[in-house]
């Protein structure tokens, strides 16, 4: 039997494989992961509420169900993190924000009450900027989030404690979401895996939200997990996905996929905009290389209309937020979150009404071109932002800086607006910095996503979960 001091390091299937097999306990799992959060979270603060009494208890259940014999899910014990910007019965969706602090969930939202329901031990809470509006990870009420890697570094937001807790080893897995990359630039910043899904396959919604979501976030932002392997982001998708009948979104589509005629034909774009770094373009080639030894037809070749697809994220969601979010950030944001907003809103062209629907029919027009292209090359291969991960604060150093790192994320931008899964998986390190590329699919083809991570992460050694005391 492993020593329990050795346990935070075991991803979350080897995890929920002892447990059931009863060769560990969950208790020895989740008491490793809250001895882990002690130790190394004082360094990064990714980890803003710790649930040690609530997790024991789960813990214990977790094993009196095993030793019952009852049917267990496949999180059964395994230790696992929430973002504050979603609700958790008992506990302040915050959402960094400092006016929020008492705001108490009185229920579950559907990514929480999945991975109950999978079995999964709420070990804490992590950090989010503000209104979870920055790629950076620091507001007044919870303080800054540190890159495990380098205090220099962003740890990239908005799942930016999500990021930090699974790369520090502080659980197996972490809940974020992705509106405009907050899942897939934390795991590229902080060199994990992180999986945005199709909007509509992991439900969502707050029981505590006072009206529902406005369009383009009901377009766009989606629920997933984070993890140091792509195996944990399978295991964590599979959890996720089960029904919620809150969600009127929510899909029913099979996590697997017809076979794709082979062999699987990739569409490899290591410089989309003529800017990227020429580490960010070394390690997509490098990925492509790895998926055409294990068997996929690679090739060089641009997806259509990729500027007018990134371009729309801003025309629309930035346009929305003038009217939805603006006034809630005006109110109750701190300093940095106002400033991002004022570099987005400066960003983003101003649109009438009419120039917004037009900007909605012309995303349709878009989509379908992309799902022509998904259809000769079922996988492409991209950066997740053309630079590596930011300066940590980087969006506070003027417009001019700040304009320049929102034409670094077209690639992350692109996405949401076209409703495709995608999974940032790390190829290794630049200088010591992380670095990786996104890997994108068709609509509800995640298994595609995944199964293509996984051949790019089976040759590439991280070091995760890592020390940031070091």
């Amino acid at each position: 039997m492993p020593h329990q001091q050795d346990l935070w390091r075991w991803s979350a299937i080897d995890l929920a494989q002892a447990i059931g097999k009863r060769s560990i306990s969950s208790r020895d799992a989740v008491q490793a992961s809250l001895d882990r959060i002690a130790a190394v979270n004082p360094a990064v603060n990714a980890v803003v509420q710790v649930l040690a009494d609530e997790a024991m208890v789960a813990a214990d259940a977790a094993d009196a169900a095993v030793k019952s014999g009852v049917a267990t899910g496949p999180l059964h014990g395994v230790p696992v993190t929430i973002k504050v910007n979603i609700d958790q019965k008992g506990c302040a969706t915050t959402n960094g924000v400092v006016a929020f602090r008492d705001v108490i969930a009185e229920d579950d939202s559907p990514p929480v009450a999945n991975l109950r329901k999978a079995g999964a031990v709420i070990v804490g809470r992590t950090n989010t900027p503000a209104f979870s509006h920055r790629w950076f990870t620091d507001n007044d009420l919870h303080g800054a989030t540190r890159n495990p890697w380098s205090l220099r570094l962003t740890p990239g937001g908005s799942s930016g404690g999500a990021a930090a807790a699974v790369a520090a080893g502080m659980g197996a897995i972490a809940h974020g979401n992705d509106f405009g990359g907050s899942i897939r630039y934390p795991a590229y910043a902080c060199g994990v895996a992180g999986l945005r899904p199709t909007p509509g396959r992991i439900p969502a919604f707050n029981p505590s939200a006072t009206s529902d979501r406005p369009v383009t976030a009901q377009l766009m932002s989606v629920q997933g997990p984070l993890a140091c392997s792509v195996a944990d982001l399978r295991l964590g998708l599979a959890a996720m996905a089960a029904f919620d009948p809150r969600d009127a979104l929510w899909v029913p589509a099979p996590l697997n996929g017809p076979p794709p005629a082979t062999p699987i034909r990739v569409a490899l774009v290591p410089d989309p905009f003529g800017d990227a770094a020429p580490e960010v373009s070394a390690a997509v080639r490098a990925a492509g290389r790895l998926l055409a030894d294990a068997g996929y037809a690679v090739e060089e070749a641009m997806p259509p209309r990729f500027q007018e697809a990134a371009d729309l994220w801003h025309r629309l969601v930035v346009n929305e937020e003038r009217i939805f979010l603006q006034p809630a950030i005006r109110s109750f944001g701190d300093d940095k979150s106002k400033r991002n907003l004022d570099g987005h809103i400066a960003y983003a062209p101003m649109l009438t009404a009419d120039e917004i629907i037009v900007s909605l029919q012309t995303r349709v027009g878009v989509m379908r071109d992309w799902q022509l292209f998904l259809d000769r090359y079922p996988v492409i291969v991209m950066p997740v932002s053309q630079q590596l991960p930011f300066r940590d604060n980087q969006d506070m150093e003027g417009q001019q800086v700040f304009s320049a790192m929102l034409d670094a994320q077209r690639s992350l931008l692109a996405t949401p607006v076209l409703g495709f899964p995608s999974v940032a998986v790390p190829t290794g390190l630049a200088g010591g910095t992380p670095v990786g590329v996104q890997v994108v699919a068709g609509r509800f083809r995640e298994d595609l996503c995944l199964d293509a991570a996984e051949a790019i992460e089976r040759h590439v050694t991280m070091g995760t979960p890592i020390d940031p005391r070091r």
